[in-house]
């Protein structure tokens, strides 16, 4: 589905990534693991196709969405999903209506077919009735979720979290890690996640690559880095402090 080829970006001299070549296959977990500030995120926005990077291509079924602007990447763009980091719900807008802001300002559908898909995409993710509530008189989790509900609700092919679990205790983590993944079994599309939620992000990856020092150390399936040799992957793993 997406092919990551040799992607380079600095800013003001100073390079994050170096490099970078990954592989997300179609219809699989993908999780992007790292250190905090080590390009995770900068990475997801070459996807998405928020930065251009320097060098490197990012290919999209073939397509190399670095090259593309205007209608040609909205074109892409209709096909994703976004969790941003901290979810990013607009505080002057309820549920309900965050949730319908992609239906209206992407697929601009009829007033009359956004109420259903909205009530149907908040109970998707166990959210019944909320929709009147603004995102301030909600819990944490409970933002989190109507941003996977906003997310779903294009009902895309491709969908990108962007350290969904940011600032939620451990039960609330693995409550999103598990809708995450019966969203994924129900809908069957193609994730990459961006996290540092080590070692229970692996019970829903299907593959997990290791940014550091700007490029992939290492990738594979989740069995596959924490059984790894590589003395970097072990230590983040482990969350061992630098030498």
């Amino acid at each position: 589905m997406i092919q990551i080829e040799a992607l380079t970006k600095s800013f003001r001299g100073q390079s994050v990534l170096r490099g970078v070549s990954l592989t997300v296959p179609t219809g699989a977990i993908t999780v992007i693991i790292g250190r905090s500030g080590g390009g995770k995120s900068v990475l997801l926005k070459h996807v998405i196709g928020l930065l251009r990077p320097d060098s490197g291509r990012v290919l999209v079924d073939g397509e190399d969405v670095t090259q593309l602007s205007g209608e040609a990447l909205d074109r892409v763009r209709r096909r994703y999903g976004v969790v941003f980091q901290g979810g990013a719900l607009f505080d002057s807008l309820t549920c309900g209506d965050n949730v319908a802001f992609p239906l209206r300002e992407k697929l601009r559908l009829p007033r009359r077919d956004v109420g259903p898909r909205v009530e149907a995409a908040l109970a998707q993710v166990g959210l019944e009735g909320v929709g009147a509530k603004y995102p301030a008189e909600i819990s944490g989790g409970m933002r989190k979720r109507v941003a996977i509900a906003r997310a779903l609700v294009t009902e895309p092919e491709i969908i990108f979290f962007d350290e969904p679990t940011t600032g939620l205790d451990p039960i609330l983590v693995n409550t999103i890690h598990r809708l995450i993944r019966a969203l994924h079994e129900r809908y069957h599309f193609t994730a990459v996640i961006v996290s540092h939620e080590i070692p229970s992000i692996f019970e829903i990856a299907h593959r997990v690559a290791m940014l550091g020092d700007g490029r992939i150390v290492e990738e594979g399936p989740p069995d596959t880095l924490q059984a790894s040799a590589n003395p970097l992957v072990q230590q983040f793993i482990k969350g061992e402090p630098e030498p």
